[in-house]
């Protein structure tokens, strides 16, 4: 059992007992490969939501009719990755056991490892949907196999060929496109093929993670990130693609790679606190 967190985001106060989603925090970023901060997201988020209101007019949904609780940040040892990871995953485990939805702010991507890993132990059919400027398919980064840029290449180890399915893709090596080629599902650039995937996927009942790198989002409306990339998506694309895939047999999410430093008109924060909201609403039944 999980008990309650100080700050929390704004309409997840439901205790671990009764809540169907449990929220929890990565502050993790020592695998940034540009501009660290990540590791200040989830507290901001939290904190920030509070200028946002709990219904959302996109969806005619509000987080007070729903029973979502905020298990708050794990303390993680910066400098060492895998015992972050350890204790990220017991996390998940804890939330997964009890028969509810994990979501995670984090951080870095790299903390996405931690419950995709658990969530597949659950669901070895598993199937996982990524939003993102970046591949993420990297073997190693300089050296480094447990890195932010090679976290859909560990978990691509978990769900093997045609499990991975990628949106927005516009940055990375050439070798991570080529390895795409052979293994995952790349869309690049946008949300084209989402509908069908979706549609396909609801059809089967197929567990699904999603996870999102707010950097998938056009550094025009979105600055506040350790590695922004020119001609991403808008928040309206990114919120209809959203509310798609809550449509399907969602089990887990997160939502990664705010730095709340970069961005000193807070705006980052803002878009960031509002994607958090229509995705709870979106996967909440």
């Amino acid at each position: 059992m999980l008990g309650p967190n100080i700050e929390t985001f704004i309409g997840c106060e439901a205790d671990f007992e009764s809540c169907d989603i449990v929220m929890f925090g990565a502050p993790y970023d020592s695998t940034t490969s540009f501009r660290p901060g990540a590791r200040f997201a989830s507290a901001a988020i939290r904190h920030e939501s509070f200028g946002i209101e709990t219904y959302s007019p996109y969806q005619d949904k509000d987080l007070l009719d729903y029973k979502i609780f905020d298990s708050g940040d794990i303390e993680l040892p910066f400098g060492n990755q895998q015992e972050s990871l350890n204790l990220l995953k017991e996390r998940a485990k804890i939330i997964l056991d009890a028969g509810k939805l994990p979501f995670m702010i984090g951080g870095e991507h790299l903390v996405s490892y931690a419950p995709i890993s658990e969530v597949f132990k659950k669901y070895p059919d598993l199937h996982i949907i990524q939003f993102d400027a970046h591949a993420d398919l990297r073997d190693d980064y300089l050296g480094n196999k447990l890195s932010h840029a090679c976290v859909m290449r560990r978990s691509y180890e978990l769900v093997s060929d045609a499990h991975i399915h990628q949106f927005c893709i516009r940055s990375g090596e050439r070798e991570e496109f080529m390895f795409a080629k052979e293994h995952t599902d790349m869309h690049k650039f946008n949300f084209d093929g989402l509908n069908e995937l979706c549609d396909k996927l609801i059809k089967d009942n197929t567990p699904v993670y999603l996870t999102i790198d707010l950097d998938c989002l056009d550094s025009g409306i979105f600055p506040g990130t350790g590695t922004p990339e020119a001609g991403g998506v808008s928040f309206n694309e990114l919120l209809n693609a959203m509310i798609k895939v809550g449509k399907c047999n969602v089990v887990g999410a997160d939502v990664n790679e705010l730095a709340p430093n970069l961005d000193t008109s807070g705006m980052s924060t803002a878009v960031a606190c509002k994607v958090v909201r229509e995705l709870l609403l979106a996967l909440a039944k």
